[in-house]
């Protein structure tokens, strides 16, 4: 019986420049989307959704993106150039988009969270297809004129973009934290000597 933990103990992310190939099918597509969006949704809010960037429309999402960064002062010639270029590799890119309701009784950041668990889900499905795919944020994320650009409304935010495409090789592992390192046991005592300090 083959280990149904193993898709999650070797998922990596592929780096978009080594993601090419042609874009999944629609109906292979259609089920990626699917799975991404099963996730923890505390008030049944659905606090999100996704816009996909695939073709020429990709490519003129990318130049502008790349004009933007040419106005950002804080950004260098080298990563202005590495914007231009981001959106030429992967044959598809997902933005996911978190719709907030800043006036629920469900906290914002469990709203945002849920977004965060549907960017999650999409590089697992990738991964359980024989896809590669890479999480993205960077200022485009967090940046006002790049959610104009993408049509955001006043509660809406930028999770990050997954670029999803055929990986050119094997991902190499890298290091990982010991769970030693960022597991601990609560007990009642040590709660109480953390009081007492």
């Amino acid at each position: 019986m083959p280990d149904p933990l193993a898709l999650l103990l070797k998922r990596r992310s592929t780096p978009t420049r080594q993601l090419g190939g042609a874009p999944p099918d629609r109906a292979t597509l259609n089920r990626l989307l699917e799975a991404a969006i099963r996730v923890p949704d505390h008030g049944k809010l659905e606090p999100f959704r996704l816009i996909l960037l695939e073709g020429d429309a990709k490519l003129r999402f990318g130049e502008r993106l790349a004009a933007r960064a040419s106005q950002r002062a804080s950004l260098s010639e080298t990563q202005q150039e590495k914007e231009r270029l981001r959106y030429t590799f992967a044959p598809l890119v997902i933005a996911v988009i978190a719709r907030v309701d800043p006036d629920h009784k469900v906290p914002v950041v469990e709203q945002q969270l849920s977004a965060g668990c549907v960017a999650y889900n999409l590089l697992l499905a990738a991964s359980a297809v024989g896809l590669g795919a890479q999480w993205l944020t960077g200022w485009a994320a967090y940046d006002a004129e790049v959610a104009a650009i993408l049509g955001l409304a006043a509660h809406e935010q930028t999770v990050g973009f997954v670029h999803v495409g055929q990986p050119a090789e094997d991902v190499a592992e890298r290091s990982r934290p010991a769970l030693d390192s960022v597991l601990s046991v609560w007990t009642p005592a040590a709660a109480a000597g953390q009081a007492a300090a």
